[in-house]
């Protein structure tokens, strides 16, 4: 059985501390939580983690981190959702990022910020199996239409803009199965999780055979401290993962990674599938 961890997990672009932190005796900074994520990895070690809000600063950071300790990790670069694969496994065949447009016709506002709103798209081969299979990253716009009209529909036209590259990539190798990640900013009952059923693509959590958590993996350390997991359940839940062509029973486990410490590192708990290529 080759089963493969894969991972999606809002890193929080922050870069210096902040002074709500700094009163409090204690430091948010990108250099001061980055050694954190990289415990992350070290005890998850997941064979792809796919980021959101990964500035360039975190990014060079926990590079450097994980190049110091060995870690067997090369870095795609996505801006702010940038790709970490174990190179020791995994072959890159392609990528293609795709930052989604600002504009949407039909609507006034503006739907990406600092353009950090993308898709990022990898296509591997495994080394040892030779299987492939196409892994994307994204993160979604994330507003509520009350305070930017037409934010629920900006997140359905940027899956749909998603979906038609993942699409794209997994003909080209052979209708290879796919794997769709990352913060989508809506809640499981939403117009943009509904577009990527409608297409074909499962959630991880229904997907998942041996082990699935119940909760929503979100912590509010982002505007209240001491920090704590809030205890809602995974249909309240922004962070997904979602697969599409694989075998029925592929899915073994679905899983958010909540350690106390990591309330410090992250508002967003990584969120992971075992899945068997």
């Amino acid at each position: 059985m080759n089963c493969l961890r894969l991972v999606t997990q809002n890193q929080w672009n922050t870069v210096q501390n902040s002074t709500k932190w700094e009163e409090k005796g204690l430091d948010n900074s990108a250099k001061a939580r980055m050694p954190g994520h990289l415990q992350v990895l070290k005890e998850l070690m997941p064979d792809v983690l796919g980021g959101q809000e990964v500035n360039k600063d975190m990014q060079s950071i926990l590079m450097d981190l994980i190049s110091d300790n060995g870690l067997p990790y090369t870095m795609i670069w996505g801006l702010y959702t940038p790709i970490f694969y174990r190179s020791d496994k995994l072959e890159l065949l392609e990528n293609r990022y795709l930052s989604y447009p600002v504009k949407i016709e039909g609507y006034e506002g503006k739907f990406n910020d600092a353009k950090s709103k993308a898709c990022n798209l990898a296509v591997f081969r495994e080394k040892a199996s030779g299987k492939v299979f196409l892994y994307a990253t994204t993160h979604l716009w994330w507003q509520n239409d009350a305070m930017t009209p037409g934010s629920r529909q900006a997140r359905v036209y940027q899956v749909r803009l998603a979906m038609e590259m993942l699409e794209k990539y997994s003909k080209q190798y052979q209708n290879c199965p796919m794997v769709f990640c990352g913060d989508l900013n809506d809640v499981y009952d939403s117009p943009c999780v509904k577009a990527l059923e409608e297409a074909g693509f499962v959630h991880g959590y229904h997907a998942a055979t041996e082990f699935r958590f119940e909760g929503m993996g979100y912590n509010n350390n982002n505007y209240s401290l001491p920090p704590k997991w809030m205890d809602e359940p995974f249909e309240r839940a922004i962070d997904h993962i979602f697969v599409k062509g694989f075998k029925k029973d592929a899915v073994k486990r679905f899983d958010r990674y909540c350690p106390d410490y990591y309330l410090y590192l992250s508002d967003h708990a990584p969120c992971y599938i075992d899945i068997e290529i």
